[in-house]
Parts: structure tokens; sequence; C-alpha cells
């Protein structure tokens, strides 16, 4: 799991005392409560470190053991998950994404690209807009992404779909059906709903990995 840990720009959760802040770490351990006790997470918790400096070896030497044996890497998007200050190679998320989507071989085995869930958290109000936008153009009720507010490495596997079927919305929008982008972006209040169900998309959509095309390294400079 990817997430920035003391994010505190979230939705204060029920099942906390009202005196205390809710952060986003908060949300794995409601998420956490509700898996089987077989079940694995892998968390990113050294958040606040700078990787600026850091080596793409040495990123990788902190992060293999975590992501290796994972098939499916949970993104936990927040309103304050980016540091403004920090270039993005500077930064945990990135780099979990970046090395869960690489295939990997140690010990004569190669392990497979993981599939890649974001799940939305909501802000202090309880809006999802800030990322996802319901919209009422059309009978199908779609959404609008505002994947400007994200990471490279998310915004570019996403709608990234060879071939896309997609039809337009009575505002001219482009609406696209199915499952048009590899790392597929869900309201926390659905998640938490159903969490096998969109786990097992996210397998679902890494069994079809040849359809994406996906970006695994991150370029310079951002």
């Amino acid at each position: 799991m990817s997430y920035k840990y003391a994010d505190f720009r979230v939705k204060h959760l029920d099942s906390m005392p009202w005196y205390e802040t809710t952060t986003a770490r908060h949300y794995v351990d409601e998420l956490q409560s509700k898996l089987d006790a077989e079940d694995h997470i892998n968390k990113g918790e050294d958040d606040g470190e700078d990787l600026s400096d850091f080596a793409d070896e040495t990123i990788w030497s902190k992060l293999r053991d975590k992501i290796y044996d994972s098939s499916v890497t949970i993104v936990l998007i927040s309103p304050g998950m980016k540091e403004s200050r920090k270039s993005e190679k500077g930064q945990w998320i990135p780099w979990e994404i970046s090395y869960s989507l690489r295939e990997t071989t140690r010990n004569d085995r190669t392990s497979r690209r993981n599939g890649v869930l974001a799940v939305v958290l909501p802000d202090e109000n309880g809006s999802y807009n800030y990322t996802i936008e319901k919209k009422t153009c059309c009978t199908t009720e779609c959404n609008y992404w505002h994947t400007n507010c994200l990471f490279w490495i998310l915004r570019e596997n996403m709608f990234n779909q060879y071939q896309k079927t997609n039809a337009d919305c009575k505002q001219g929008d482009a609406v696209y059906n199915g499952w048009p982008s590899y790392i597929h972006m869900v309201r926390w209040e659905n998640f938490i709903d159903n969490i096998n169900y969109w786990v097992s998309k996210a397998e679902q959509i890494q069994n079809n990995k040849e359809d994406y095309d996906i970006k695994v390294n991150m370029p310079d400079g951002i």
C-alpha cells in the first residue's frame, strides 16, 4: 500500500474520537481491520524522507522486499499527498508505484507486474471532487477524473488502453466504457464496502496488461 502517512486533509472517520485528527494512516487502519488475517498490506511509512539525493538502486533496495511478493498495490489518493516543495522523484509514492509496475527477477524467479488500484479518500468536507467529480450531463452518471492533481506516474497510466471505447456525452466530453486505465480510480466509500471486488478488478486488468501502454520509469525533471 502506498499513501501519504500524515496527510490530515481528509474526512474525519466516524470510528475515531471527535477530538482526534484523522490522517491517511487512519484510513489504512480502517482497511486493515476489514481484511482477513492472511492478507498482506505493504505500507510506505518512510514518506517524510527526501529521496532526491538517493540513487535509484538505493531506493529499490528499500522497496524490493515490500513489493516483490505482492500482486496488487493500493494507492490512497489524498488532497495533501503531493509535497509541492519536493520533486516527484524526491517522494516515496511515485517510486512505490514505479517499482510496483516493474517485472523483477530475483533468485531465478521473475515477479509479475502488480495490478494498481487508486483509492480516493474524501477531503475534510467529505467530497471527492478534487479528484473524482460526478457528472450529471448524461444518464450514465459518468465521472470526471482530475488527473492533473496526481503524480506523473499515476496520470500517465490512466486512460492508457490502446483500444479505448468511448462516446460523447451531452456536453461533448468523451465518456469511456469498460476499463480504459491500467490504474483505475475508485472512491473510498465504494471501495471499503466491496474490497474483494475492486482488488479482483485490479487483478483482472493486470491479467490484460498487454492492452495498456504502461509507463514504468519516471522521466528526469519531475
